[in-house]
């Protein structure tokens, strides 16, 4: 890898956790029954946009630097699997097994059926 193109995944990344910050700033004390909400929402959003921005930008022929930006670094960054599974194992030593086993499974479908959508509307 380049200079340059280490310098775009930061950049991206960098943005990236800022709208997942902002997110859930925003969604703060909007969580359901202990769902955790914003980290939800970013996941599924951040898996719709990798799949659009994954077609799009082979579609347009745009450079390979755009693709890192917006995939790698800002879709990288907005996503939260690292939260998603803290979230998990908080909800596991709660007890809460019907929530986690909800949220577990409706992250990784959303997600999927997020990224395709991604690719059909690109």
């Amino acid at each position: 890898m380049t200079i340059s193109q280490f310098l775009v995944v930061f950049l991206g990344g960098g943005l990236g956790s800022t709208l997942r910050y902002a997110m859930g700033q925003m969604l703060a004390g909007q969580t359901r029954g202990g769902f955790p909400l914003a980290t939800f929402l970013c996941n599924v959003g951040g898996c719709f946009l990798i799949g659009l921005f994954s077609a799009l930008t082979v579609r347009l022929g745009w450079s390979p630097q755009w693709r890192l930006l917006l995939t790698v670094g800002l879709c990288g960054g907005f996503t939260t699997f690292s939260t998603l599974t803290n979230d998990s194992l908080a909800m596991l030593q709660s007890g809460a097994y019907g929530m986690l086993a909800l949220y577990m499974v409706g992250s990784l479908a959303a997600g999927l059926l997020a990224v395709w959508v991604g690719h059909s509307v690109a």
